[in-house]
């Protein structure tokens, strides 16, 4: 069965005849995963993230799956900002970008306190514009062996809507990796992909941007699961609730953290994002793989507001 039906609530977001459809195979390679789905409503397509290859791949209905960019400096997780343009995370130029209209890139944060970022992950803006980031620590080869870290530990950053302050919002997750806002943006939710932890932690967001470092709380411990996966990719529903690649495939969890079902995929699921024009259809990346199933709750749209 492609889904496993944890509590009868799961009906109510996943239909019981639900399965998920591949649509394409053979990217990443054995250091790098497909990654960073990311829809373009206004063109109906996804672009997602070839990090092996340092591709950016392209799906559409007519077309299937073909090359969108090359030399992406091995770009993973990617998202829109409130303009439309494309915010990509990158590890071997240790960067986070965006990609103008005119094709120009324009770099949002690389260094923080003079020091160069390890090797950006995962990204979400915010309704405000600002850019929060996951920054692991170093690992080869994203992290070019020629180019020592200069960080001494793993972060979670906020760009402010204007780009000009950076700030280290999170410093005490081993390796942080997948982030997600709740619907009204009150709940930031992080995961923390080391082997050793794989967990979902929550903090409350403050009127400033910044997170609430007291209100951190465990949301989902994934510790006690000894299948293959772990949490990566994270996103959420209208209704607020939470969607995470873990063990065995993609966690369903209630906005209280409550395990209610996993989309089952063998090997090793990374990354997930909304797409089609009712934003019901959840795309997402395996090992060397993209798929889709159609769920019954709308995910939050990518940029926000347009629903």
């Amino acid at each position: 069965m492609p889904i496993e039906r944890l509590d009868p609530a799961l009906d109510a977001i996943v239909s019981p005849d639900a399965d998920w459809e591949e649509l394409g195979r053979g990217y990443g390679g054995p250091t790098g995963p497909a990654e960073g789905p990311v829809w373009f409503s206004e063109g109906g397509y996804l672009l997602f993230s070839d990090i092996h290859n340092s591709r950016r791949m392209r799906w559409d209905p007519e077309q299937g799956v073909t090359v969108d960019k090359e030399d992406t400096k091995n770009g993973n997780g990617q998202t829109r900002d409130r303009e439309g343009r494309l915010v990509v995370c990158h590890h071997f130029s240790r960067c986070v970008d965006r990609e103008e209209a005119d094709g120009s890139v324009t770099v949002i944060a690389d260094a923080y306190r003079g020091m160069k970022l390890n090797r950006p992950n995962d990204v979400v803006v915010k309704s405000d514009g600002a850019v929060y980031f996951t920054d692991p620590p170093p690992k080869v080869p994203f992290t070019p062996p020629e180019h020592p870290p200069e960080i001494d530990c793993a972060g979670v950053y906020r760009v402010s809507p204007d780009g000009a302050r950076i700030n280290m919002i999170i410093r005490d997750l081993i390796n942080p990796n997948g982030l997600c806002f709740s619907p009204d943006e009150t709940i930031l939710y992080v995961n923390d992909s080391n082997r050793h932890r794989k967990l979902i932690m929550a903090y409350d967001v403050e009127a400033d941007g910044m997170v609430d470092l007291g209100s951190a709380r465990l949301f989902c411990d994934m510790r006690h699961d000894d299948r293959m996966g772990g949490p990566d990719g994270m996103k959420c529903d209208v209704e607020g609730n939470v969607y995470c690649t873990g063990p065995g495939g993609i966690w369903i969890l209630t906005p209280q953290g409550k395990h209610l079902g996993t989309i089952l995929l063998e090997g090793r699921t990374s990354n997930m994002n909304w797409g089609d024009a009712d934003w019901r259809t959840l795309y997402f990346t395996g090992s060397r793989s993209l798929h889709r199933i159609r769920l019954n709750i709308p995910g939050i749209p990518v940029p926000r507001g347009t629903l």
